[in-house]
């Protein structure tokens, strides 16, 4: 019973927000104050401070022969998450039957209430699973629709998510609406309209992409779900991409259903995701997974995966402590500030570069596309990495036909300097 209670105050202890030092050696006198220093100014003006970057990258182990720009794809746990993981592992291992369903599983409520509390929400409306996919696929393989109901959503809305919607289609006979969009852009109507056009007295839902993993663009998620709620129609929101990543509560949206990757920006061990949904839809949507009680309101229901990693799990406290002692606003505005840096010295480069990407404050954040005329995708994404050892990734989508570069907070200008003199070579190919 004392280990019991000792880890559920460890799990509990989360609330009280710790700071940076809490996660970086501070022995050095010059990282204190470079730490000090940095409380003093705005999320703008430290987004520019490289000193107090490289503090923050003392927290990852990343590669220093590879520079990693595809952290949209997953990214890096900061080294106290893998720290935590790395413990739980072999605590559990002592005796895992014992220690995971009698000690560390009581530590999900204290977290369920963390997460929400970050997230904005009632911990009643929040669920645990593996990732984006899973939460999503719950909620779109559990709605109560019917033949001839119908569903908007657009091509580049995610691939996993379609293929659930296209099961559905097959399998209940829901009608897809398919809607053109025209990206980047960085007009908000134009982002909007198609949806409002395409609803029709049969309409039950609106599937929309917060932040399209092809070239990283916001989408007006709280426009669209105002006016769809107008006509009774429900939102389905994938926020893989934005949690953890932009400043925002998931209410600020406006949408009825959200699934998200902690494995993504928030930094939690690979394998973890989260559902929300209103508490009043909770009892209509049956789970993915079965229970006894497939139509009760309680979120639980959405856990009921058996077997789990539960050492995974409880290690998204550690994240969650890290987001909280960097902040949202100054992650966001780093991450912006790094985007504009190579995104913006890319195009001085050639005629031949485009940026595939709204540089608009409001449509976009890390995640951006860069195009070279007359090279594929996949072709700049491979020479960056065999010449430079550059990771990348391809991305080539209806309009877009390039390389995603996603830098993340222990990415360096100096990392970015680089990126550009790989893009300059490909403009002499």
């Amino acid at each position: 019973m004392n280990s019991r209670r000792s880890f559920i105050r460890k799990a509990t202890a989360i609330s009280a927000i710790p700071t940076l030092s809490s996660f970086v050696n501070l022995t050095q006198p010059k990282l204190e104050e470079i730490h000090k220093e940095a409380l003093k100014k705005s999320s703008t003006e430290l987004a520019e401070d490289e000193d107090f970057w490289s503090f923050i990258k003392q927290s990852y182990t990343v590669s220093p022969q590879i520079i990693n720009l595809n952290n949209g794809g997953v990214s890096p746990s900061p080294k106290p998450v893998q720290d935590s993981l790395e413990r739980l592992n072999h605590y559990a291992n002592e005796c895992p039957s014992y220690y995971m369903w009698g000690i560390m599983d009581q530590g999900r409520e204290p977290l369920r209430e963390n997460i929400a509390k970050f997230a904005g929400v009632s911990p009643e409306e929040i669920a645990f699973n593996r990732n984006t996919t899973e939460a999503l696929d719950t909620i779109i393989l559990g709605m109560p629709l019917e033949k001839g109901d119908e569903v908007i959503l657009c091509e580049y809305d995610y691939p996993n998510m379609l293929n659930a919607w296209r099961q559905r289609e097959m399998r209940d006979g829901i009608v897809l609406k398919w809607i053109d969009l025209k990206l980047p852009s960085d007009n908000k109507k134009a982002l909007t309209q198609p949806y409002l056009d395409a609803i029709t007295k049969r309409t039950k839902a609106i599937h929309v992409t917060h932040m399209i993993n092809y070239n990283g663009q916001i989408m007006p998620v709280k426009e669209i779900s105002d006016e769809a709620h107008k006509k009774g129609i429900e939102v389905v929101c994938d926020g893989a991409h934005t949690f953890a990543h932009i400043d925002f509560e998931i209410p600020d949206l406006g949408c009825d259903y959200f699934g998200t990757s902690l494995h993504k920006w928030l930094g939690a061990p690979i394998g973890n995701g989260l559902l929300w949904m209103k508490k009043e839809k909770i009892a209509d949507v049956y789970p993915l997974f079965p229970n006894p009680d497939p139509k009760t309101d309680n979120i639980r229901k959405f856990e009921n995966l058996g077997t789990r990693s539960f050492m995974i799990e409880q290690s998204i406290g550690e994240a969650l402590n890290f987001q909280y002692a960097l902040g949202n606003e100054r992650k966001e505005a780093r991450l912006r500030y790094l985007r504009d840096y190579w995104a913006k010295n890319a195009l001085a480069i050639s005629d031949r570069v485009s940026i595939q990407t709204s540089l608009s404050k409001e449509f976009s954040c890390a995640l951006a596309v860069v195009g070279i005329e007359g090279l594929m995708g996949r072709e700049i994404a491979k020479t960056l990495f065999d010449k430079y050892k550059i990771h990348t990734t391809q991305r080539t989508k209806i309009d877009i036909n390039g390389s995603r570069v996603t830098p993340h907070v222990y990415t360096s200008i100096n990392d970015l300097d680089r990126l550009l003199t790989g893009i300059k070579y490909l403009t002499k190919i």
